[in-house]
């Protein structure tokens, strides 16, 4: 079913809003629809009819960045690397949420306003499962780590970034991608070589032969 093409005068009402919505979001300041329509210079029926909550205008705002994000997880499906698909996704995900609000916030709704907003959150919850069970299968990452473990870590990763000073945006998301490393680092798993195998028995058998603490001092003979 196709949607019928605003008319112009629509058209050019629909992207003012849109245009108010992006710059409230952008500056951090909270939409109110009725400014909105002030600042479109459109009646605030105009925008109640096309979206009736702030919710919905952000959702509206966010969705070519969710949309990018669920392309980017099935283009990741298709590597031959398991761990640098898992990575390169999250990279990319990373960096809309810190230079998006509207993205960010929609995602760490808790419900959403819109249908489509829903239909794409599950599809790249769906999808990172996939990714992340393939880097699991591989023997690339920690088979106790899960998506509940990975996803409000990667929101922490976000929140952290966006909180810490930084010059511009580049700056930000240079930051965000350093967190994101170090959390990845943790996540990871990597072949143990013979060396490493026997020095850590080494000590540990240095370990089971020290006297305990507290135990008795052999007397001397």
């Amino acid at each position: 079913m196709t949607t019928a093409p605003l008319r112009k005068d629509a058209a050019r009402n629909w992207q003012r809003i849109l245009e108010v919505g992006r710059c409230l979001v952008d500056a951090g300041l909270p939409i109110q629809l009725n400014e909105v329509a002030r600042a479109a210079e459109v009646g605030v029926a105009t925008v109640y009819r096309r979206f009736p909550t702030p919710e919905a205008l952000l959702e509206t705002l966010a969705a070519p960045g969710l949309e990018a994000q669920v392309r980017q997880a099935e283009l990741a499906l298709a590597s031959d690397d398991p761990w640098l698909a898992l990575r390169d996704f999250l990279h990319a995900g990373l960096e809309v949420q810190v230079t998006d609000a509207a993205v960010a916030t929609a995602l760490a709704a808790a419900e959403p306003a819109l249908p489509s907003t829903r239909e794409l959150r599950e599809r790249l919850v769906a999808v990172f499962g996939q990714l992340l069970e393939r880097a699991r299968a591989a023997g690339a990452t920690d088979p106790a780590v899960t998506t509940a473990d990975l996803t409000p870590l990667m929101c922490g990763v976000a929140f952290a970034a966006r909180v810490h000073p930084a010059a511009d945006a580049a700056e930000r998301a240079a930051t965000a991608h350093r967190y994101l490393d170090v959390l990845l680092d943790g996540v990871r798993t990597r072949p143990v070589s013979p060396a490493a195998t026997a020095t850590a028995g080494r000590a540990a058998r240095a370990r089971a032969a020290a006297p305990r603490s507290g135990a008795a001092a052999t007397p001397p003979r």
